[in-house]
């Protein structure tokens, strides 16, 4: 029987790349699938923000406001993620959070994820090491830029 390719699935792409096919598919029932046109939001700088978002397709935009200007943060491409640090530490979004181009995320929110780690605890310890990492090579990234900056 061929594929059904009506129903989205979550590809095994960063965070998710650990997980087999039948946790990424049970993890995908805890969230839901959106398409993001162009110009749409999916976060808003300083909004409350108690969701991740993984991109399936399409690229995104990281911006902040800074001094009244518009700074472009970061893209976000296929197999990354968004909103992961509020998800461990709940605060209002850092940063908004744009498509450049037709999107697919999925997004889970806290609540469901933790009712995911209560009933998937070993699959879901393998997605929050994701989580960790990617966090964590963000802030060596950002610690790259201030030192650079202090050195320049």
């Amino acid at each position: 029987m061929p594929a059904d390719l009506s129903i989205p699935k979550l590809p095994a792409l960063g965070i998710l790349e650990p997980l087999g096919d039948e946790d990424r598919d049970i993890l995908s029932g805890y969230g839901e699938f959106l398409p993001v046109q162009p110009n749409n939001t999916i976060t808003e700088e300083g909004l409350d923000q108690n969701s991740l978002f993984f991109v399936i397709s399409g690229k995104l935009h990281a911006t902040s406001m800074r001094a009244g200007h518009m700074v472009l943060l970061g893209t976000i491409g296929r197999g990354e993620t968004v909103g992961e640090m509020n998800l461990l530490d709940p605060a209002k979004a850092s940063a908004t959070v744009t498509a450049v181009e037709f999107s697919q995320v999925w997004r889970i929110s806290a609540d469901s994820l933790d009712q995911y780690i209560n009933e998937y605890p070993k699959p879901a310890a393998w997605l929050l090491i994701g989580i960790g990492r990617t966090i964590a090579h963000r802030l060596r990234v950002v610690n790259e830029k201030v030192t650079a900056f202090y050195s320049a």
